[in-house]
């Protein structure tokens, strides 16, 4: 049989995996691999300008996707810069398959340039961590490298490459497409379920997790619309049931309104369907106390890892959402008591998307609107980390078609490049990046990334001049001590355009309108600045009034 290098097996490992895209930055330490995608056509490269911004990228793509978004980055500074991708696939549950150029094996352990050991590094932040020393095992280690990711609770992978091994040759061949078991629920678990619906009261469903397909979602909603259920999403995950629906109340992230505390205290019955029990949609574990959470709590997650974890579950099932989704679609609890509770909390929902109107230039409550107005039924909107986000987060319906690709992570930075992988994969579908003045710059160079291959999202820069989610604790808890959070920004219109995008600045709300139109024509994408004042740092709440609060709380005026 004809020998290879490693590098090529490698890609020929890559195109069997379906993988059509992946992002990086080039680097000496996998120059076999680079030269084997030279004739790869089937694959396109993504060239970025900072590893960090490849990883989310790659993060990205697996949260749009549902298969591993796939990032090349070197050795060393190269990995490291890569790492706050690895750490949001992990706390997202996305997944995604890192590789690292690594030394030559006949150096480890000297210290040798660029040196670490991707194991330890990477240990607690990926699902798995290995290093491919052999050619020959190349196809054994990248057919269960894309397997761990995709199993499961969906997560990184990390695979170190040494470049001597990706210089040898062998014979060795690829290996069939992973193909990956489907957790369904069993039967008896389907009887108590719907028992213990017919016992409860006030029933409540939490949803969220990845790997939602769009059957699945169809059968989501005709399982809790048939059955008058109230449905809340985790944090940042208001994209899977459609926000239109009669059974949507709203999301149980930060931030939560007095409706949905109400009725996450109220209820007594709790079905958690794919969601882990993260810090932001508990109130840091405050809303329910562990390990009891007071009412009965039925816990669906494909993964057994995170039944029981923190929760005693009632019914803890292990099953993907879809599969259990699949199997209530057809059930239909007599006489559903809690109808009304369901309506109420619904009218509370759509109440709550009424803001008043925003101190400063541009009112974002203003341009929320307009969005929900005029956007397409399946566009998609990205963002990193900040306040800007409660605007999109808080009061944009996401309907059937629409998605929110945004990190559970809190890292800052995600928006852009998320928006770029989306629009790389859907070029025909809006795609919308809102982000803050210090969010943006923090991946702003990617533009380039996305001037380079022809990219063109919209980005939303909701200028404030400060870091605002910071600014709001520290007037919070330092009240009138406002330090390190300002900041001077740069000309965006003139940044925007030297990388060949629109450019405009909103200085007022009724310029909006006009220029978003302008945006969603250019064919080379667009950013517009949006001049917003800093006192409007939430929807109802000023920076004022915040600074007010803490005084009181300190017991100064």
């Amino acid at each position: 049989m004809e020998e290879r290098t490693g590098g090529q097996l490698l890609v020929d490992c890559l195109k069997r995996q379906g993988v059509r895209r992946a992002f990086g930055v080039p680097g000496e330490s996998y120059l076999a691999v680079l030269d084997a995608l030279y004739d790869t056509p089937e694959i396109q490269m993504i060239g970025n300008r900072h590893e960090g911004g490849a990883a989310f990228m790659a993060a990205a793509h697996g949260q749009l996707t549902g298969k591993p978004g796939v990032c090349f980055v070197t050795r060393g500074p190269g990995a490291t810069n890569a790492a706050i991708g690895v750490h949001t696939a992990m706390q997202g549950s996305l997944p995604m398959v890192l590789f690292i150029g690594q030394i030559a094996r006949d150096m480890t352990d000297r210290e040798a340039f660029q040196e670490i050991d991707y194991r330890q590094f990477f240990g607690p932040v990926a699902k798995w961590v290995t290093q491919i020393d052999s050619a020959a095992r190349i196809p054994e280690l990248v057919n269960r490298a894309f397997a761990v990711a995709q199993s499961g609770r969906k997560g990184p992978v990390v695979v170190a490459l040494p470049e001597d091994m990706l210089r040898e040759t062998t014979n060795a061949r690829p290996v069939a497409k992973a193909v990956l078991p489907t957790a369904s629920p069993p039967a008896v678990d389907i009887t108590r379920l719907t028992e213990m619906l017919g016992h409860s009261r006030r029933p409540l469903v939490l949803l969220g997790g990845t790997g939602w397909t769009a059957q699945g979602r169809a059968d989501l909603r005709r399982f809790v619309e048939a059955n008058y259920l109230p449905v809340a999403a985790a944090f940042r995950f208001q994209d899977v049931l459609d926000n239109h629906s009669p059974s949507y109340i709203g999301d149980a992230g930060l931030g939560k309104t007095p409706a949905m505390q109400r009725a996450l205290q109220e209820s007594d019955l709790i079905l958690a369907l794919n969601v882990r029990f993260g810090e932001n949609t508990t109130d840091g574990w405050t809303l329910f106390t562990p390990p009891d959470i007071g009412r009965r709590l039925v816990h669906v997650h494909p993964s057994d890892g995170e039944l029981n974890k923190i929760y005693h579950a009632d019914l803890p099932i292990q099953s993907d959402p879809n599969a259990l989704v699949a199997a209530l679609a057809n059930l239909s609890v007599a006489d559903p008591t809690w109808r009304e509770n369901t309506a109420d909390a619904r009218v509370a929902f759509l109440e709550s998307l009424e803001v008043p109107p925003q101190p400063g230039p541009v009112d974002m409550g203003a341009v929320i609107r307009h969005l929900q107005a005029t956007l397409p039924e399946d566009a998609i909107l990205t963002n990193g980390a900040g306040n800007f986000a409660i605007w999109h987060n808080k009061l944009f319906l996401y309907g059937e078609k629409a998605r929110l690709i945004a990190p559970q992570s809190g890292a800052m930075g995600y928006g852009l490049p998320a928006a770029i992988a989306a629009k790389a994969e859907f070029p025909d579908r809006c795609v919308i990046c809102i982000t803050g003045d210090g969010d943006f710059q923090m991946n702003a160079t990617e533009l380039g990334t996305a001037m380079q291959h022809g990219i063109a999202p919209i980005v939303l820069i909701v200028n404030n001049g400060t870091y605002g989610t910071i600014r709001m604790h520290q007037e919070r808890h330092y009240p009138g001590r406002v330090s390190f959070t300002d900041i001077q920004n740069p000309e965006f219109q003139t940044f925007a355009k030297a990388y060949g995008m629109h450019a405009e600045r909103v200085e007022k709300t009724e310029q909006f309108s006009a220029a978003l139109m302008r945006a969603r024509e250019s064919k080379t994408g667009a950013v517009l600045e949006l001049i917003v004042g800093a006192q409007s740092l939430t929807p109802r709440q000023t920076l004022d009034q915040i600074r007010h609060q803490g005084f009181e709380a300190k017991g100064q005026k």
